[in-house]
């Protein structure tokens, strides 16, 4: 495979509207589309020695120097007439192999991605801390890059990005906008963020949280007057602040949940569901908005678990459980009843819910 061979095998990728496409010696590309991996059966297997030459040819000498040192290197790829690539390249039984995942062009309104309006609410915080968190491919960068989109068209305000790698580009609207990449522009999340408080920004979207002084340094700003967006990979609200108060020692766990207490507004937790007629996946989201109780509950970790139960019951600041936004997508005739039953972090209560509101007797049993 070279690299015409590879512009090509993503323009098939972007016309069956996949997600990503892996690349591997000895075996023919796959990609995935609506979440399922499909072995693409009209391209050959691909030899270890050309994949090699392929990774060189597309990698920045910077990148490729830390492939070489590191055997992993995140980056990004962009195709004329096609758009940009995230890539992640790593060795696995000594050869190389990569996956790129298709950013979409431009970005997309809040409503066209069928995000409900606590997420513009959020997003229009004038400081604190919003973080978007769900799994690897639920749409998170997604997410980020309509909040920051919106901000643009609404908010006069300077933004600073700090990505790996930078996957959407924004232009200059209302806001200036500066986006730096870890391994080009600087050298770590936390050391980008350090500068950005020097910066005079309004909002930092940092590409996600991944170790403590990156989470210190973000609660700072935000109780300094900044809004920081980022992300996580945990599956709910509960799971967030316990993620967060975990990356500090016991002895700072106190003084890290007061300071998050009072810097957190709200949580995303996103996953994808796929439509009643198969044609895509849309978001289902669990939103939690930090009130006085909840505020309460994360500075007392005996009261952190009952975070579930006030987001259940918080309709009125636009809160919503996971069950709640499928139940939702269901009377709206998005997707099916297997799909939800599917994607339910517990089937079990789903299944007690919907049979209380009398809707999917047939799949109750």
């Amino acid at each position: 495979m070279d690299q015409n061979d590879l512009d090509t095998v993503l323009g098939k990728l972007v016309k069956a509207e996949g997600s990503d496409l892996h690349v591997k010696a000895g075996s023919p590309p796959r990609m995935r589309v609506n979440g399922i991996l499909r072995r693409m059966t009209d391209q050959r297997v691909i030899d270890g020695g050309d994949l090699e030459l392929l990774a060189r040819a597309i990698m920045h000498e910077r990148v490729w120097q830390r492939f070489e040192t590191t055997s992993e290197a995140d980056f990004a790829y962009s195709v004329s007439q096609l758009g940009r690539f995230r890539v992640n390249a790593f060795r696995q039984r000594g050869t190389v192999s990569m996956v790129f995942r298709h950013v979409r062009p431009g970005t997309q309104m809040l409503a066209e991605l069928g995000l409900p309006d606590a997420v513009r609410r959020l997003a229009e915080e004038p400081r604190g801390i919003v973080l978007v968190t769900g799994p690897t491919g639920c749409g998170k960068t997604t997410t980020l890059a309509a909040m920051i989109d919106h901000l643009n068209k609404t908010r006069e305000c300077h933004i600073v990005t700090i990505e790996d790698p930078i996957e959407v580009l924004h232009r200059d609207n209302l806001a200036s906008i500066s986006q730096r990449e870890v391994g080009f522009d600087t050298d770590s999340f936390n050391v980008a963020l350090r500068s950005a408080l020097r910066e005079d920004p309004d909002v930092i979207l940092v590409g996600e949280m991944r170790d403590p002084e990156t989470v210190e340094t973000a609660l700072t700003a935000a109780e300094t007057g900044h809004l920081v967006l980022s992300t996580l990979h945990t599956g709910d609200s509960v799971e967030t602040v316990n993620r967060i108060i975990d990356f500090f020692p016991p002895s700072q766990q106190r003084q890290a949940r007061l300071s998050l207490a009072g810097a957190l507004r709200g949580t995303i937790c996103q996953r994808l569901v796929t439509t009643a007629d198969g044609s895509g996946r849309v978001p289902a989201l669990e939103i939690m908005v930090v009130n006085g109780r909840i505020q309460q509950c994360i500075v007392e970790p005996q009261h952190t678990s009952n975070i579930a139960e006030i987001v259940a019951e918080g309709d009125y600041y636009g809160m919503q459980t996971f069950a709640q936004s499928l139940i939702g997508l269901l009377r709206e005739g998005t997707i099916d009843v297997e799909a939800a039953i599917a994607s339910a972090p517990n089937s079990h209560d789903l299944r007690i819910m919907l049979q209380r509101q009398g809707m999917a007797q047939s799949v109750l049993g």
